[in-house]
């Protein structure tokens, strides 16, 4: 009989634990449902109306919620077309300045005291400047000469015996390479020693 005793007190001491609980678990979730209970002396018509109050207030929320998701949906849209449309802005001003030295270039090629030597040297500033721009936008040059052939980053357009040169070693860069944030984009094509 104690043994009986016993376990009907667990098992009501684990009702009302797993009891408050669930009203610990429906205040986070539904506070107003806790916050007004049902009173048993109103009548089943303001029951009713305190039901139908509830729902509403739910269904407000319900619909507040939707709009804010649907705003935040715009929102997140817009600012990925504003991505895509201006992803390139910050290269594009660095551009800029490449296009004016080019301007330059061929205004002071076409003055009559230009020389050769000077329009040379504007050619190398443009383009070392345009380089500059280039790389601090990502883009690494691949000028493998005197390096061992890499499948993976070269392509090799003829193999030459030479006794200049080890084995599998490139001894002439056809047209230079090029990484963008280490990723290949177009492989060095060079001639390899035999």
């Amino acid at each position: 009989m104690s043994q009986q005793k016993d376990q009907l007190d667990t098992e009501q001491e684990h009702r009302l634990a797993t009891e408050a609980e669930e009203q610990a678990h429906l205040e986070d979730v539904v506070p107003e449902a806790v916050e007004t209970p049902d009173d048993p002396n109103d009548s089943p018509d303001e029951q009713l109306l305190k039901a139908q109050g509830t729902i509403k207030e739910y269904w407000d929320q319900i619909l507040r919620m939707r709009a804010e998701i649907e705003n935040n949906r715009k929102r997140a849209e817009r600012d990925l077309e504003n991505a895509h449309k201006y992803a390139l802005k910050g290269f594009m001003e660095n551009l800029v300045p490449v296009i004016d030295s080019m301007e330059m270039g061929q205004l002071a090629a076409a003055a009559d005291n230009a020389t050769l030597e000077s329009i040379r040297e504007g050619s190398e500033l443009t383009m070392n400047m345009f380089a500059q721009v280039l790389e601090r936008s990502g883009l690494q040059q691949i000028d493998p000469l005197g390096e061992k052939f890499d499948p993976e980053r070269h392509q090799a357009i003829s193999m030459i015996e030479t006794a200049d040169a080890e084995s599998n070693t490139v001894i002439e860069v056809m047209q230079k390479g090029f990484l963008l944030n280490d990723r290949l984009i177009r492989p060095a094509m060079v001639v390899v020693a035999k």
